[in-house]
């Protein structure tokens, strides 16, 4: 079963960090690009970072942009999100996702999903 798992969300201050992974099982992440998205309460899911299978990492969201880095660690098929100076406006399910090849920011272009873990920014 091919499966996309997220891990890490926590209820965290303004100005904190957390990291989330995403780990694969019943697949290999090492031709996948895998993107993290987020989406807030009344929403639509955005795009935050991508990582190709290159290494190329894409940044999807100004907002995140010096306070969040992209990563993965192919021997451990995971990809992690480390967040930091984390605010309010950053209060979202992070979803990863993974499709083979480069980074496209859309949802339509992933094929595989995990079901998303809570990060809440609040004091």
């Amino acid at each position: 079963q091919l499966q996309l798992v997220e891990s890490g969300g926590d209820l965290v201050q303004p100005g904190g960090s957390l990291r989330l992974s995403c780990v694969a099982s019943g697949f290999t992440l090492d031709y996948y690009a895998v993107a993290w998205f987020r989406q807030a309460p009344g929403k639509e899911r955005e795009g935050v970072l991508c990582i190709s299978y290159t290494q190329q990492v894409t940044n999807f969201a100004d907002s995140v942009r010096g306070r969040f880095i992209i990563s993965r660690d192919n021997a451990k098929n995971t990809v992690y999100l480390q967040m930091n100076s984390l605010k309010s406006e950053d209060t979202a399910v992070y979803y990863c996702a993974a499709d083979l090849g480069l980074c496209y920011n859309g949802t339509e272009y992933y094929q595989y999903w995990g079901r998303g873990t809570q990060v809440t920014v609040s004091s």
